[in-house]
């Protein structure tokens, strides 16, 4: 199947209609550019250089879809119009048509064109000049390079005007959709922070309550219920407060700034004893120098999680808490026993894991959890390490 050659563009076939007619209207009333004496006129007469100018207004629909096409057949159209009396609209046509095949051509063929009428317009100054040594010689040259090289001049110029304007678009797109892709991830990681802060703060006293309200449900014996009883109004207490902070964070809308109550590494001693309000045999063995608030906090959460998790699932046993400076990071170290429970269980999701890890992982530490052998049995170890000199550095910077 042949293929159609592509339609001109409308604006095209009204420049060709434009040409056409006005030449017409100048051939009609006998305005031409050479007197038919002159010695380069070969077909003397007015009919014959309708032939060029009705060639050359064809090349104008081609000026856009196929420009280097249009250029050669006019130029050789522009070449017959001068052994005839000659057409202005014939030459005005040309130029447009240099003009539209560096506008509209293949980048190589706007750079060199430009050059080569350039050199054209030279050649037809000296030239001539040279050969009659007569001042009007010199019109030569300004004909040919009013004809030529300014249209292709003016090409060049805005096509590099009409390129510049177009990077400047593509960098606007990229720019707003680095913006917006910024937006997302930092819409993406906020989220995440307040969904770990709900869940350190409100899963700790959540789990206490569901375990011994189970236990409340399950015994008969009052003393027990009341002691029950007692541990989950406290723990209702503590998370209707933390989740009223919460709250207040999210109405004020404080970015990233933490609220005066962040938890910090002095509040451990608090925690522990909660935890052991909550049954949990905790020891706590802390021995650190001042560490920044981004580790303080996450180091808090850590073992917030930990303790957390073993009220939720740990073994009657033991649960030591160790922090210690090495190496330039903060370790921590919860172990927790590991095996058969014959307390009630609370649901978990994962979900703390994940937390962990992100809280390590945001500060470039590491973490570790899952199952280790002991000399009282298996143990249930949460390990990380936060790195402190970095941060400290960071924001001395």
């Amino acid at each position: 199947m042949a293929l159609r050659p592509p339609r001109p563009h409308r604006f095209d076939v009204w420049a060709a209609l434009a040409g056409l007619s006005g030449g017409l209207l100048l051939w009609g009333i006998g305005l031409g550019v050479r007197r038919g004496d002159d010695p380069i006129v070969l077909f003397d007469g007015r009919w014959p250089l309708l032939v060029p100018l009705a060639v050359i207004a064809g090349c104008e629909l081609l000026r856009r879809t196929a420009p280097r096409t249009a250029l050669l057949i006019g130029t050789l159209a522009l070449a017959a119009d001068t052994t005839t009396r000659g057409s202005v609209a014939t030459i005005v046509m040309y130029t447009d048509l240099v003009y539209a095949a560096v506008l509209y051509g293949t980048p190589a063929t706007a750079r060199r064109l430009p050059w080569i009428t350039g050199m054209l317009t030279i050649a037809a100054t000296l030239v001539p000049f040279a050969v009659w040594r007569v001042p009007e010689a010199l019109l030569i040259g300004l004909v040919v390079g009013a004809v030529t090289f300014t249209p292709a001049s003016t090409g060049l110029i805005v096509r590099n005007h009409r390129d510049a304007a177009e990077a400047a678009r593509l960098r606007a797109e990229q720019t707003a959709l680095l913006a917006e892709m910024d937006r997302t991830q930092a819409v993406t990681a906020e989220r995440a922070r307040m969904a770990r802060e709900l869940h350190d703060m409100v899963a700790n006293h959540l789990s206490a309550i569901a375990i011994h309200s189970t236990a409340a449900l399950s015994l008969e014996d009052e003393r027990t219920s009341r002691e029950a009883l007692a541990v989950i109004r406290e723990n209702s207490v503590q998370g209707l407060s933390e989740m009223r902070r919460l709250i207040g964070i999210l109405r004020d809308g404080a970015d990233d700034r933490e609220p005066a109550a962040t938890p910090t590494l002095d509040g451990l001693g608090a925690l522990v004893e909660g935890a052991r309000a909550n049954g949990l045999d905790v020891t706590l063995d802390a021995a650190h120098d001042s560490v920044p608030a981004p580790v303080e906090l996450a180091a808090y959460r850590i073992v917030q999680e930990s303790l957390t998790n073993a009220l939720k699932h740990a073994a009657p046993g033991r649960i030591v808490v160790r922090l210690r400076h090495l190496d330039g990071g903060l370790d921590i170290r919860v172990s927790s026993p590991y095996g058969g429970r014959d307390t009630p269980r609370a649901p978990g999701s994962g979900a703390g894991l994940v937390g962990m890890r992100e809280r390590a992982a945001l500060l470039d530490g590491t973490f570790e959890a899952g199952p280790e052998s002991g000399p009282d049995g298996g143990l249930w170890v949460v390990r990380a390490c936060l790195p402190v000199t970095d941060i400290a550095q960071g924001e001395l910077e």
